[in-house]
């Protein structure tokens, strides 16, 4: 670079020289990859397969945005056309674009703000950029979401061992959208589907389930599946699920409980609970939520039958002699409802909710970039143990006692 071009990028910022400097190097690439195939300009090859053909206007992508710039041309000997500049192809693809608005937009900045985001690359240069407008923003961010819903829909199943199934549901605006968490055999959490809808009814949880099936997720294996107690979410895991253990969420059967209750017994009652969920045994909890039910029936009987409805339930892990460790996770939906924080987090600034497949794109973005933040669940050496559990508890001749519902064989 000339010196006094050194200069006046300084001004701008060490991003404006580096940039500055970088197209200086682009360039030089590209005129080594014509050399390559023309061979050195000014001396005569007979034997050269093809030619030098001027210089066009093209652009490259550089800090988020396209940068204008003049490309060289070279063309076959033989007349057979354009060839391709390996190095000009490399830096003009747009992928990254894409892969940048999708990152700046899922953390918080809106299309309108997007060149703000972006980093300094000299006055010079910003004058010829483009590929910064709200619609080219909003475009490229369609097509990346459409393309990992795309991909997570379409996800192979086959070599994935579940232990574990979290289901649950987030609404955007009108759409209700249904995810699918699951745990492997090794601890590793993954994202499965969703689906989307107006409500969390049986028929689109059934949908969900279904196509995890097809997909090749094995249903025959028997699995702990959490939920936070929706009915529609049981029916539908009965349905498709050949030999499902339900575990429902102990924190939402506490709140359920606390919110029929005045305040001022809130706290105790909710102790109460926990204290009983930590129990040593099954057996030991069950007699101390009975007790507690007992206690609540005449003052308020609609906490009592709150915390009767779906009891046995909430005290799967316990009966299934889960570890502590590992029964921090599995006695609640935390894991589900933390990857769907990530995706409400992600919409935040999104005021104008289009239709359904909107909130799929976006509730697929912040499902994929939680994934991203996953750890290994606590306690995971023994998954391998819990799977025992879970044959020996579906390869008894009767099902699990329920409460208001139909027994269901496992």
């Amino acid at each position: 670079m000339a010196l006094a071009e050194i200069a006046e990028n300084m001004h701008e910022g060490l991003s404006a020289l580096a940039v500055g400097a970088g197209l200086q190097v682009m360039a030089a690439l590209m005129e080594a990859d014509v050399s390559a195939l023309a061979g050195p300009k000014g001396k005569h090859d007979a034997t050269r397969t093809a030619v030098r053909h001027g210089r066009e206007r093209g652009s490259v992508t550089l800090g988020g945005q396209r940068v204008a710039i003049t490309r060289p041309r070279v063309r076959a000997a033989g007349g057979s056309g354009e060839l391709p500049i390996v190095s000009y192809e490399l830096f003009s693809s747009t992928e990254i674009l894409g892969k940048m608005a999708m990152e700046k937009m899922l953390a918080g900045l809106s299309t309108r703000r997007y060149p703000v985001g972006l980093e300094p690359v000299g006055h010079q240069v910003d004058q010829s950029c483009s590929a910064t407008s709200k619609s080219a923003v909003s475009r490229k961010f369609v097509a990346m979401t459409e393309t990992g819903l795309a991909e997570l829909l379409s996800r192979d199943l086959p070599g994935l061992d579940l232990v574990a199934l979290m289901i649950d549901g987030v609404h955007f605006a009108e759409s209700c959208c249904v995810v699918a968490l699951g745990i492997g055999i090794d601890g590793v959490k993954h994202p499965l589907a969703l689906v989307e809808g107006s409500t969390e009814n049986a028929t689109l949880v059934t949908g969900l389930l279904v196509d995890l099936r097809e997909r090749g997720l094995d249903v025959t294996r028997p699995m702990l599946v959490c939920l936070d107690g929706s009915k529609a979410l049981r029916k539908a895991v009965l349905d498709v699920l050949e030999r499902p253990v339900i575990q429902r969420c102990q924190l939402h059967k506490v709140r359920n409980v606390k919110d029929r209750l005045p305040q001022r017994l809130r706290f105790t009652v909710g102790r109460k609970m926990t204290d009983a969920y930590h129990a040593g045994s099954a057996l030991e909890a069950e007699a101390a939520l009975l007790a507690l039910a007992t206690e609540l029936d005449r003052i308020h009987p609609g906490a009592a039958a709150s915390l009767r409805e779906g009891l046995d339930e909430t005290l799967t892990v316990l009966r299934l002699g889960v570890p502590p460790t590992l029964a921090r996770t599995l006695r609640s939906t935390n894991c589900i409802e933390s990857m769907i924080s990530v995706c409400r987090e992600h919409a935040g600034n999104v005021k104008r909710w289009q239709d359904g497949q909107m909130a799929l794109r976006w509730c697929a973005a912040g499902m994929v970039e939680a994934g991203k933040q996953f750890r290994r669940v606590n306690g995971h050496l023994h998954l391998p143990t819990l799977r025992s559990a879970l044959e020996r508890q579906t390869a008894e001749p009767v099902g699990p006692v329920v409460h208001n519902d139909e027994v269901s064989a496992a």
